[in-house]
């Protein structure tokens, strides 16, 4: 994995939790801005996992490999549920649930590095 990846991901994932908290606080909606935080998140998150594919496919493997896969693909599938789910819930908790996808999103990406730099470093 990239380490500057991975730290952009879990900034934008810091700042799309803040921001929508606020919208939460603030008993606001979701809004299409907040689908677009997300959005962008997910583009990271596919740049990640192409990466990763990448360098596992040139021999650079974790050693918990099929956890490693399993964080992976579960990373990749939680922008998508959380604006699902945001958008069927009109209320002020729609935003909520995206701030806790963007807590959530965090520590995956945290521990996904953990995994890779044990079994590669």
């Amino acid at each position: 994995m990239v380490d500057w990846l991975s730290i952009t991901i879990v900034v934008v994932s810091v700042a799309v939790a803040v921001w929508t908290l606020i919208a939460t606080v603030r008993d606001q909606p979701m809004l299409v801005p907040h689908l677009a935080g997300l959005a962008l998140l997910e583009l990271l998150l596919l740049v990640q996992l192409g990466v990763s594919i990448t360098l596992m496919l040139g021999g650079q493997t974790p050693e918990q490999n099929a956890v490693f896969i399993g964080y992976l693909a579960s990373v990749v599938l939680i922008p998508p549920a959380a604006a699902v789910w945001g958008l069927t819930e009109r209320s002020r908790w729609g935003p909520a649930v995206i701030a806790f996808s963007g807590v959530v999103l965090i520590a995956l990406v945290l521990r996904l590095d953990q995994i890779w730099t044990a079994g590669i470093g």
